[in-house]
């Protein structure tokens, strides 16, 4: 733990990643370079379910943790259950899509799930049209939404700043 002479704790913030999805390993470098040298960082790779109750526990026994749960298949079965736990040990969670919002997360900052299907129906679009797949230039997602969820942040006893909720796509209340 990051504890100064003062009695502060620095940060904690434990990525939660799916070690079977080769793509979380470039989520937690993006996190790894993106974050400040004062917050400490740490791994949570679950073997399986069952594994999560664990290991977040585990994580949840120094103070001011937080979870960022990535993006991965396994976390988009399992984000109930990862809410549940994360709430049950007064951990924020921040997930890639809203959905981890919907169910207790406090936060998400993700693609915009709706405008990725009208976009590749706009490819469909073009090849129907004659065009031609492998000239296609390939595309990410364009659109990003911050979804927050005032009703998490309350039940933790957390104040999101109001130029944080000012700039949301979406408050959940």
């Amino acid at each position: 733990m990051a504890c100064g002479t003062q009695g502060g704790c620095a940060p904690r913030i434990a990525v939660v990643r799916d070690p079977a999805f080769a793509a979380g390993i470039g989520q937690f470098a993006a996190i790894q370079s993106a974050a400040s040298s004062a917050v400490e960082l740490s791994v949570i790779d679950p073997r399986d379910v069952s594994s999560l109750e664990g290991a977040i526990g585990t994580f949840a026994r120094e103070p001011n943790g937080g979870l960022i749960v990535t993006a991965s298949a396994s976390a988009a079965v399992h984000h109930k259950l990862i809410n549940s736990i994360a709430m049950r040990h007064r951990l924020p969670a921040i997930h890639a899509y809203r959905y981890g919002v919907l169910s207790g997360g406090l936060a998400s900052y993700g693609p915009n799930t709706i405008d990725i299907p009208r976009r590749a129906a706009e490819y469909v679009d073009r090849i129907l049209k004659g065009a031609k797949p492998s000239e296609l230039p390939v595309q990410a997602p364009n659109k990003y939404e911050l979804v927050i969820s005032l009703k998490t942040a309350k039940t933790l006893g957390l104040e999101i700043p109001p130029a944080l909720l000012a700039t949301a796509d979406e408050v959940i209340e």
